[in-house]
């Protein structure tokens, strides 16, 4: 594992971690700020752009399809992160509530996505500190 995988596999892990760990106390605030968020049009374009930039920077540092899981699942999560601002960027934001709130389901899907969130925070957090490497 690369340096910088290493980093990655620490930052994403506990952002994911400390993600659920909001969600979970609350859940309330987060479908209210979702829903606010998506029928934003210039937060929307605001935040795309911001997300946008820090994917192509991450895709730059770790764009790494071969080695261990956590090589690999970095690397996906690096590009979900440019693909999300591009998304962010590019739909119609007329679109944008029903894409996010009806077709992904937020709230509906909410404790899914929590818990995914949680384990591949686990997973990363294992790998980015276990200490044989």
């Amino acid at each position: 594992m690369t340096s910088a995988t290493r980093f990655l596999c620490r930052l994403f892990g506990l952002y994911c971690l400390i993600a659920t760990l909001a969600m979970a106390l609350h859940r309330e605030i987060f479908l209210e700020t979702v829903t606010e968020f998506v029928h934003d049009k210039a937060l929307m374009f605001i935040v795309g752009i911001i997300t946008v930039l820090g994917g192509l920077a991450l895709v730059l540092i770790h764009n790494r399809w071969r080695g261990d899981g956590h090589t690999v699942v970095v690397t996906i999560l690096v590009w979900i992160t440019l693909l999300k601002g591009l998304l962010f960027l590019f739909i119609n934001p007329a679109d944008a509530p029903g894409f996010y709130l009806g077709t992904l389901h937020y709230a509906q899907m909410y404790s899914a996505y929590g818990s995914f969130s949680a384990l591949i925070g686990v997973y990363l957090c294992y790998g980015g500190f276990r200490i044989s490497q």
